[in-house]
This record gives C-alpha cells, sequence and structure tokens, in this order.
C-alpha cells in the first residue's frame, strides 16, 4: 500500500461533515474502509451515515467522490455506502467525542 497516497485520502476525507455535525465524517468514524490497489490508480471507500435515513446523504457521499477524484492518480474512485455494522458513538475518535461532548 502506499502510504502516502492512503495519508492524502485520509487528509481530503478530513475535509468532508455532515452539514449538522461539527466533526468530520473520519473522526465521526464514518468511513470503514480505503483500499487502495497495488497500481495506485484505483481507490475504494466503504463510508456509513451516523443514520440511514440522513437527509444530507446525497450531499456527503458526492462530496466525498469530488473529493477524491481530486487526486491525480486515481483513475476510478468507487465510494461505496454501506449500512454493516451499524454505525454508533463508540466509532468516533476520541476527538470527535470531545468535540460533541460525549
Amino acid at each position: 500500500m502506499n502510504i502516502e497516497l492512503n495519508e492524502r485520502v485520509i487528509e481530503l476525507l478530513r475535509t468532508v461533515y455532515d452539514p449538522e455535525i461539527p466533526v468530520n465524517i473520519y473522526e465521526l468514524g464514518l468511513i470503514y474502509r480505503i483500499e487502495i490497489n497495488d497500481e495506485c490508480d484505483w481507490l475504494q471507500v466503504d463510508m456509513t451515515l451516523t443514520a440511514p435515513n440522513c437527509p444530507a446523504a446525497d450531499f456527503i457521499v458526492e462530496d466525498v467522490r469530488q473529493k477524491l477524484e481530486s487526486i491525480e492518480s486515481f483513475k476510478r474512485v468507487d465510494v461505496n455506502l454501506v449500512f454493516e455494522p451499524e454505525w454508533n458513538k463508540d466509532m468516533m475518535s476520541e476527538e470527535a467525542k470531545l468535540e460533541l461532548g460525549f
């Protein structure tokens, strides 16, 4: 795995926010998987939402896709919205829990 490329993906994911929550989706624990193929030209991301009926779902997924597609080495970016396992507050980073008062 290309560590620098993986770090760039995470850096961009940290710029995506649910409009209703003042913490980025990475720190919220909404990113379940980041996989870059051996040629470093295909990225797959599995992510979830804090609730399946999130009104900002389309906005958030499209924001993720657009930001990740800005990384020039990727010819293909797949963002998969998954709901297994179901997200819960324990998946948040300590930083996110502090920010949200948990």
